[in-house]
C-alpha cells in the first residue's frame, strides 16, 4: 500500500542553505503528497569556520514553503554535533575532499522520529518531476536503492553506486548495522568517497535503480531526480566541472539548463523577504 507521506532527508550546513532551498522548492513544485524533509546538520567550526548548522530561522523558511503548497508538510533540523564528535570527528576522513557533512547520512539509523523507508537526497539536487516516483518503489528486503555512478562504473567497480541519491530502507538498515559498521569504516579507512565507498563495501543487498532517478549529466524528460554533481567532458578539451544549482548563470551558459527558471524566480521572492543567510 502507497505511503501517503513522502519522508526526505538532506545534510549539510548554513553556508549551503541557498542549495538546500532551491532543493525543496522543486520537491514541493512536483508533489501534492505531504513532505516530511529532515535536515542533518552539526557545528564543526573548529575545523572550518564556515561549518556552522543550518539556523533554526532557515529551517522555519524551509518550513513555510512546504506548507504553503501542502499544510500537513514540515521540515526539521536534526543536530549531529554531539554524535559525529563522539564517533568520527577524530577519523581517518575528517579531512577530506569533500566536507564531513556528506557522513551525516550515515547517522540516519540512530534517531526514530525516521520512518522505516526515506529518501536522502544530496543538497546539490533538483526534483524535474514527482518524488514520489522514487519513494514508491519496493526495496523487499535490500537495505537501499541506488543508481550506478556515471563515472565510478568505468572506474572503481561496475556495481558502483552514487550515494547522492539513496532510497533507504532504514528498518533493513537497522537490523544489518549497516550504517553502524559504515561509520566504523569510515573511523579506519582513508577514502577518497568515504560513505559512499564504505557502503559499496558493506552492503548485503541493495536495488539497482534507473538512471532517472538520479541522472548525472544531461536532464531528459524522464529525470525524476537531476544531480548537480562533478563530472567530466571531452570537447572542446578535457576538463572537470562541478556547477551547482544555485550557480545559475552557470547552470544557463555551461549546462544549457532552464528547466528550473521558475523556481529561481520564486527563490528570489523567498530571499528578498526573509534573510536566508540568517
Amino acid at each position: 500500500m502507497q505511503e501517503n507521506t513522502i519522508s526526505v532527508c538532506y545534510s549539510g550546513n548554513k553556508r549551503v542553505f541557498p542549495g538546500l532551498l532551491l532543493s525543496v522548492l522543486s520537491l514541493a513544485k512536483f508533489t501534492d503528497r505531504p513532505l516530511r524533509v529532515y535536515a542533518l546538520t552539526m557545528d564543526l567550526h573548529e575545523v572550518d569556520p564556515s561549518f556552522i548548522p543550518f539556523s533554526e530561522e532557515q529551517i522555519a523558511v524551509l518550513d513555510a514553503v512546504l506548507k504553503e503548497k501542502n499544510p500537513e508538510s514540515a521540515a526539521i533540523r536534526i543536530d549531529v554535533s554531539e554524535k559525529f564528535r563522539a564517533e568520527l570527528a577524530d577519523g581517518k576522513n575528517t579531512e577530506n575532499f569533500y566536507t564531513p557533512y556528506t557522513l551525516l547520512r550515515l547517522y540516519m539509523d540512530g534517531f526514530e522520529m525516521f520512518p522505516d523507508k526515506i529518501v536522502y537526497l544530496d543538497i546539490d539536487t533538483m526534483c524535474a518531476s514527482d518524488i514520489g516516483q522514487l519513494y514508491d518503489v519496493d526495496l523487499g528486503d535490500a537495505e537501499y536503492g541506488a543508481v550506478l555512478d556515471h563515472m565510478g562504473k568505468f572506474w572503481i567497480n561496475r556495481h558502483y553506486c552514487n550515494a547522492g541519491v539513496l532510497l533507504l530502507n532504514l528498518a533493513r538498515i537497522r537490523e544489518t548495522k549497516l550504517f553502524a559498521r559504515a561509520r566504523e569504516y569510515v573511523y579506519t579507512h582513508k577514502m577518497m568517497m568515504p560513505d559512499q565507498t564504505a557502503l559499496h563495501r558493506l552492503c548485503t543487498k541493495r536495488v539497482y535503480l534507473p538512471r532517472r532517478f538520479n541522472e548525472q549529466r544531461d536532464l531528459r524528460d524522464d529525470t525524476v531526480v537531476k544531480h548537480f554533481c562533478r563530472g567530466i567532458r571531452w570537447v572542446p578539451f578535457f576538463h572537470i566541472y562541478n556547477y551547482k544549482q544555485w550557480e545559475r548563470d552557470k547552470v544557463h551558459k555551461k549546462l544549457k539548463i532552464f528547466y528550473f527558471d521558475d523556481l529561481y524566480e520564486k527563490f528570489d521572492a523567498l530571499a528578498a523577504e526573509h534573510d536566508i543567510t540568517k
